[in-house]
């Protein structure tokens, strides 16, 4: 598991809107990186939309928003359509990025286990440096979260 310090990962994908997408593209720019299981479900949806309702503050904080998860372009252009986000959502359908980030890995729920998406948000500054992890987001409030956590 990546953790503050580390150099975060580079990585390609391909936004909601086809477009390809990579961290390097955004060096000198602190990032917000979040992993997300499922487009258009409760707590993905109330994180995604929280990030989004403060999206203008974080720009002016200097930070960029990107939010991956494993779900098509197509899916993903929905999902940004209903709820207006501005921000790039990468659609990482081999996992190779949330591998990379060790954000794809074992979970359990009611007994049974499976692979799935790890829920997890990095805070990277504007060298790609990894400056906090956060493991346990907090879906609703996750922005009250980072504020907290980075004093912002």
């Amino acid at each position: 598991m990546l953790t503050a310090g580390n150099k975060a990962p580079d990585f390609k994908g391909l936004n909601q809107n086809g477009e390809e997408i990579s961290l390097s593209q955004f060096k000198g720019k602190k990032i917000v990186l979040y992993f997300y299981p499922k487009d258009n479900t409760p707590g993905c949806t109330a994180e995604s939309c929280n990030l989004n309702d403060n999206y203008s503050y974080f720009q002016k904080k200097g930070y960029e928003i990107i939010g991956v998860s494993p779900d098509s372009v197509a899916s993903h252009k929905k999902f940004e359509q209903k709820y207006g986000f501005q921000f790039h959502l990468i659609a990482d359908t081999e996992k190779e990025i949330l591998q990379a980030y060790g954000a794809w890995g074992e979970k359990s729920n009611y007994g049974k286990k499976y692979m799935g998406v790890l829920r997890t948000t990095f805070i990277i500054d504007e060298n790609g440096i990894i400056e906090q992890v956060f493991t346990k987001v907090d879906t609703k409030n996750h922005t009250e979260q980072i504020q907290t956590k980075l004093a912002l």
